[in-house]
């Protein structure tokens, strides 16, 4: 059985409040039990921070011996270069996702320090782009 984590970064707690033209309406706890459900054959785990260390000290936790990571950093996606080091420390997989196509957003948005490290990125399918990024780690 694969181990995934999904790893949210800042004001992704707030999903299903926040910006619903952006974001939608659905809060990130149920969605998340509609991921297990849909992949009972992986070990999916769930960890959200609004802290750039908690994430980074996350992905370290994982990084040698878990099978992947589905990680939507949020606006440390645009800022962290220490979250990309962190990820290009590991072994683990990482895949990037994001809700929005960023691309259709600010201009700062645009680009991610991340990208570089990660396996692949997602983009613009809402939530359904975990499902994409839990997909591809199973497939690999």
């Amino acid at each position: 059985m694969k181990k995934i984590l999904v790893l949210n970064g800042p004001n992704l707690n707030l999903l299903g409040v926040r910006e619903k033209s952006i974001y939608g309406d659905q809060d990130f706890v149920s969605f998340f039990s509609e991921l297990k459900d849909e992949f009972p054959d992986v070990d999916l785990s769930y960890f959200q921070a609004n802290s750039e260390g908690a994430i980074i000290d996350e992905i370290h936790r994982v990084g040698f011996e878990w099978d992947g990571v589905v990680l939507n950093a949020g606006a440390y996606t645009h800022t962290s270069v220490a979250i990309a080091d962190a990820i290009a420390a590991v072994t683990t997989p990482v895949i990037e996702v994001h809700i929005s196509n960023v691309h259709q957003r600010e201009e700062f948005r645009h680009h991610s320090y991340l990208s570089a490290q990660c396996k692949g990125v997602i983009l613009g399918f809402g939530l359904n782009s975990y499902r994409l990024g839990i997909l591809s780690l199973m497939l690999s």
